[in-house]
């Protein structure tokens, strides 16, 4: 029986797990460092290490780059469905709740919340596992754009 697309998909993120992520065609993402944890239809987990250059002047976790973590990890998400067309980000929903600092290791987890034939609805949760605490929520829709 022949791989499914996702299944050939997953496979290449499988082989990346527990090492740092480096030669994903985002090159934010090679940025961003994460190390995979997890690879499944619609779920993917990764860990990241907050470095200076990822804070604010406070020497937290910036705002944007945990924005941007929920959207880069949302989107990677996408691809592990094995869908033909392609999807862009047409929003984000983001709440933070609480800060990291540099050196924390965060966790981040999303999820499919609904798949619609034109807009499909991820989340990304994003967790401090040292405190035991959810730091941001964010949730994204993504068009079909063929």
């Amino acid at each position: 029986m022949e791989e499914s697309v996702s299944e050939q998909r997953l496979n290449i993120l499988r082989q990346s797990i527990g090492t740092v992520i480096t030669s994903s065609p985002s090159n934010f993402m090679n940025w961003l460092a994460p190390v995979m944890v997890k690879a499944e239809n619609g779920i993917l987990v990764c860990r990241y290490t907050i470095r200076k250059e990822m804070t604010n002047p406070y020497g937290i976790l910036h705002g944007g780059v945990t924005a941007g973590i929920i959207d880069d990890l949302i989107g990677a998400t996408v691809y592990t469905m094995g869908l033909n067309d392609r999807f862009t980000t047409v929003n984000n929903y983001i709440d933070y709740f609480a800060p990291a600092s540099e050196g924390d290791e965060i966790v981040a987890e999303t999820a499919i919340v609904k798949r619609g034939k034109t807009i499909l609805n991820l989340q990304c949760e994003i967790f401090l596992p040292s405190k035991k605490r959810l730091i941001a929520k964010g949730y994204s829709n993504m068009l079909n754009i063929g």
